[in-house]
C-alpha cells in the first residue's frame, strides 16, 4: 500500500505509476533524504514532538538503511515512486509504528527541497576543485611559452603577435570568472527549505535554525511558499556550468584547428587522440569535439529546467520533478568534461616553429609598423594609409615588411630608417606591448601570478 493511500478507492494504474515514479534517478539523492530525515527525526525529538527514544529509534534505522544502501544490499521499489517514500517505508518496516513518525511536520514538497539543495551544495565544491585543476594545467603551460610568439586573431584572420602563454591566460581568466560564479551560486542556495512544510509550514513547535544548523546550512530560507517553490539555485547553476562549457568549446574548437594541418600549432598526445577506421594516416581530436558537443547537452538542460518553471504558479507542483534528469545530467557532463579536457591540455605538444612561421606571414607586424612612424611625428590616420600601401605593395610582390628593402620603405615615407627592422621584429612587438593584461613577457608573468594567487586562495578554503 502507498503512504499516501487514504483518500484514494483504487489502486493507481500501473501505466500511471510508472510515469509518476522517479525513483529511477532521484535514487541517487538517498544520502542527502537519509541526512535531511536524520536531522528533522532529532529535531522532533528535541522539540518534544515524537518521544525522544523514537527519535533515537529512527536515526539508527536510517543509519542501517544508509549502510546497507551502500552495500548495495537495497533495491528500491517503483511502487514506492521516489527515493523519500523507499526510504520511508523501509525504515517502517525495519522499525515498526515508530518510522510512521518521521514524517510529522514535513512534506514530501521541503525534503526534496533540502535533498536537492544539499545535493547541489556538495556538487558545487567539486565542480570548482575541476576548475581549479584546469586553472593549474594553463598556469603550467603559460609558463613554458612566455616567448613563444603566435598571431593572434580577430574574424580568424592573423591581427597582432601575442605568445601562446598570453593565449593561455586568457583562458585561464574566463574559467576564473567561472568560479566565482559557482561560488556565487553556493552562496545564494546556502539557506535550509526544511520546515517549510507543504507551503504553510507546521502547526507544530518545528525548529528550523535547529535543522538548517544540523544540515551545515547558513540559515532556514525566509518564506515557506518560496521554499518548496524556488529551483533559482538549480537554474543558476545549469546556467552557470552552460558558461563554462561555452568556455570549454571554444578553447575545443582552437584546438581542433591548432592540430589540423592547416595550424599545425600543436600535437595532440596520442593517449588523448583516436583514429580512423579506414584512414591509417588520422589522428582525430575526438577529446574536444567531444567536449564541443557536450556543451549543447549542457545547454539544453538549462532551457529544459527555464521552460519547466516558466510557468507554475506556487507552489510546488508535480512539473517541478522534472529538474532533477536535467541538473544531475548537466553536473554529470561537466564533471566528465573537465578532468579529461585538462588531461589533453596538459600532454599537448606545443610547436614553436610553426607558431612562429604563421606569425612571419599575414602582416601582423602592420600596426607596430604604424606606430613607428607615429612616434616619429606623423599622425596615425596617415600612417596607416602608409602602411596599408606598403602591405599592397608586398600582396602583389609576395614579400613581408620584413623582407621589404629600406628603399621600398623610403619610397612611401621618407620618416624610415634602418630601425624599422627591429621595430617590426615580432619579439619587440610583443614585448613592447607592455600595458596592463598585455603580451609583453612580465605582463604575462604577472598575469600567471594572479592566477597562481587565485587558485591558492580557493584551495587553502577548502
Amino acid at each position: 500500500m502507498k503512504l499516501w493511500a487514504g483518500r484514494f478507492q483504487k489502486e493507481t494504474d500501473t501505466l500511471v505509476n510508472d510515469f509518476n515514479s522517479s525513483i529511477g534517478f532521484d535514487a541517487r539523492l538517498y544520502k542527502q533524504d537519509i541526512a535531511g530525515s536524520i536531522a528533522h527525526a532529532a529535531m522532533l525529538g528535541r522539540q518534544g514532538i515524537i518521544e525522544e527514544h523514537e527519535a533515537e529509534k529512527i536515526i539508527e534505522g536510517l543509519k542501517t538503511i544508509l549502510a546497507d544502501i551502500e552495500a548495495d544490499k537495497v533495491e528500491f521499489s517503483l511502487d514506492n515512486e521516489d527515493i523519500h517514500m523507499n526510504i520511508e517505508a523501509m525504515l517502517t518496516e525495519r522499525i515498526g509504528d515508530a518510522g510512521k513518525r518521521l514524517h510529522t511536520g514535513r512534506s514530501r514538497n521541503d525534503q526534496v527541497a533540502v535533498d536537492t539543495r544539499l545535493y547541489v551544495k556538495e556538487e558545487i565544491p567539486t565542480l570548482i576543485k575541476l576548475v581549479l585543476d584546469l586553472e593549474d594545467v594553463l598556469v603550467r603551460k603559460a609558463r613554458a611559452n612566455l616567448e613563444t610568439v603566435m598571431p593572434g586573431y580577430t574574424h580568424l584572420q592573423r591581427a597582432q603577435p601575442t605568445t601562446f602563454a598570453h593565449y593561455m591566460m586568457a583562458y585561464a581568466n574566463m574559467f576564473k570568472r567561472d568560479v566565482t560564479r559557482l561560488e556565487d551560486c553556493l552562496e545564494r542556495l546556502d539557506e535550509c527549505p526544511l520546515g517549510a512544510g507543504a507551503l504553510a509550514t507546521s502547526t507544530y513547535p518545528v525548529d528550523r535554525f535547529q535543522t538548517a544548523a544540523a544540515l551545515g546550512f547558513k540559515k532556514p530560507t525566509d518564506n515557506s511558499m518560496d521554499s518548496v517553490s524556488d529551483r533559482d539555485y538549480a537554474i543558476e547553476l545549469l546556467s552557470a556550468l552552460s558558461i563554462l562549457m561555452m568556455h570549454l568549446s571554444r578553447f575545443s574548437e582552437e584546438i581542433v584547428l591548432w592540430c589540423s594541418w592547416e595550424f599545425k600549432y600543436v600535437d595532440l598526445d596520442d593517449a588523448y587522440s583516436t583514429g580512423s577506421s579506414i584512414m591509417p594516416q588520422k589522428k582525430n581530436p575526438d577529446v574536444a569535439e567531444l567536449v564541443r558537443g557536450k556543451t549543447g547537452r549542457v545547454y539544453g538542460s538549462l532551457v529544459t529546467l527555464l521552460t519547466v518553471m516558466k510557468a507554475l504558479p506556487l507552489a510546488y507542483n508535480k512539473d517541478m520533478q522534472e529538474d532533477k534528469e536535467a541538473l544531475f545530467d548537466a553536473i554529470d557532463t561537466v564533471e566528465l568534461c573537465l578532468p579529461v579536457f585538462a588531461a589533453m591540455l596538459d600532454t599537448l605538444t606545443v610547436r614553436p616553429r610553426d607558431m612562429a612561421r604563421a606569425a612571419a606571414g599575414g602582416f601582423i607586424n602592420a600596426t607596430d609598423c604604424a606606430d613607428y612612424l607615429t612616434k616619429k611625428g606623423l599622425p596615425f590616420r596617415e600612417a596607416y594609409m602608409i602602411v596599408g600601401r606598403l602591405v599592397n605593395l608586398c600582396t602583389k610582390t609576395g614579400d613581408t615588411l620584413d623582407t621589404l628593402t629600406l628603399k621600398d620603405f623610403r619610397a612611401v615615407s621618407s620618416l624610415f630608417d634602418e630601425d624599422v627592422y627591429q621595430a617590426l621584429a615580432l619579439k619587440t612587438c610583443v614585448n613592447g606591448r607592455r600595458v596592463y593584461g598585455g603580451p609583453a613577457k612580465d605582463s604575462v608573468v604577472t598575469q600567471i601570478e594572479l592566477i597562481e594567487k587565485f587558485v591558492a586562495e580557493r584551495r587553502a578554503e577548502c
